[in-house]
């Protein structure tokens, strides 16, 4: 069975991913099929929320909380992610790759995989912007990230939000996907050494 494409975005909360992914579902020319990881991340939210109700459970530290259920939570993202691929389906993988150990994860998860990388891309000063107008995320959440996730610019393709809007966007991944142009950069990348403190 043919594989269907997997179009990994990349890039920090309020980036912009998640408006180019609804672009992308929204054309008629290729068929694709959203994964989001925070709707993953939502879901299962939801999911511990509703077996607790009744109950008094003590509270534990967000910071216990991440180090227990996020990178599981990521695993099984990335696991639906190639699974909708080898089902020969074209995949959206609107994800945030902000540390080495979870990019080294998506490289062996989608090392036999064809994947078009692409960089979504924006300012710090426009993310700051964002989350103020969103008040859906932690104020400093892009900030935070920026770093670890602009370090490099290995990618197929970069798109920058500021200067183009969703649909621009989404118009010039189909158009490199319709070029016929190779994308293969992300499955020619190396791993990153893993900082043990991570």
């Amino acid at each position: 069975m043919r594989q269907g494409l997997i179009v990994l975005l990349n890039g920090t909360s309020s980036s912009g991913k998640t408006s180019i992914s609804n672009e992308l579902i929204n054309q008629k020319e290729i068929l694709f099929h959203h994964l989001s990881l925070d709707e993953f991340f939502d879901n299962y939210n939801d999911f511990v929320n509703n077996k607790l109700i009744g109950t008094s459970p003590k509270e534990i530290d967000h910071q216990v909380v991440s180090q227990i259920v996020d990178d599981s939570v990521f695993s099984v993202y990335h696991s639906t992610v190639k699974l909708f691929s080898e089902m020969g389906l074209n995949v959206i993988a609107d994800t945030v790759m902000d540390s080495d150990k979870r990019f080294n994860e998506c490289l062996d998860m989608f090392a036999d995989q064809s994947v078009l990388f692409v960089g979504v891309q924006c300012s710090k000063e426009e993310l700051a912007r964002r989350e103020q107008k969103r008040g859906d995320r932690n104020i400093g959440l892009a900030d935070f990230q920026f770093d670890q996730i602009y370090r490099f610019d290995e990618y197929d393709l970069k798109v920058n939000t500021e200067a183009l809007n969703p649909a621009e966007c989404a118009k010039e991944i189909l158009n490199f996907i319709q070029s016929g142009q190779d994308y293969s950069v992300f499955n020619k990348l190396n791993k990153r050494n893993v900082n043990k403190y991570e």
